[in-house]
């Protein structure tokens, strides 16, 4: 980039917007992402206590392309502070969901009927077959089948095979179990 262009797209930060960066580089909750984008800034900055650090300097300091660090000064000057530092959020997921909330209510339904023949309760991928079977779905996974139903707070496997939550009976819960015997000792002989 050159120096006339370079300069027109210079970062300079006001004192609360370097006090949020700077507070967000401390933090520890924030994604690595994050927090080198708000570095990135930093030094990118007209008014930088040693003086603003040029583009390739930048780039070498944090073990990021030339072209990265151009593209956030850019953002910044253009979008402002959150578009430069926070990820941009996909208005769609990338892969459409297979359960919706009607074939969710299906999948419960199946859940509550009783296994099929020779099986004691239903499995993740008898499930899925029965949905590919009933013709609700072309394919469905096994995994896809238990997040839809992690949700539901169903139980296929379950004693009662309900789709509502099962409550705590009195006992049910998992102790140590305590003897009234005693453990006998091990006795150690020693050879002399």
């Amino acid at each position: 980039m050159d120096g006339a262009r370079e300069r027109k797209l210079s970062v300079r930060l006001g004192a609360e917007e370097r006090e949020r960066l700077e507070a967000l580089t401390r933090n520890g909750s924030n994604s690595a992402k994050r927090i080198m984008h708000a570095r990135l800034l930093l030094m990118a900055d007209q008014d930088h206590p040693l003086g603003r650090y040029k583009d390739a300097q930048i780039a070498k300091a944090l073990g990021v392309h030339v072209n990265t660090v151009a593209r956030t000064r850019r953002k910044f000057i253009r979008q402002g502070e959150k578009a430069a530092v926070e990820r941009k959020v996909r208005p769609t997921p990338p892969v459409p969901a297979k359960i919706d909330g009607a074939l969710e209510a299906q999948l419960v339904a199946i859940c509550c009927t009783p296994a099929p023949q020779g099986r004691r309760c239903w499995t993740m991928s008898l499930l899925a077959d029965e949905l590919v079977k009933r013709k609700l779905v072309v394919s469905i996974g096994r995994e896809t089948v238990r997040k839809a139903l992690k949700k539901t707070s169903c139980n296929p496997g379950g004693p009662s095979g309900s789709a509502s939550p099962s409550a705590t009976r009195p006992g049910s819960s998992r102790r140590w179990k305590s003897s009234s015997t005693p453990t006998p000792s091990r006795k150690t002989t020693t050879s002399r």
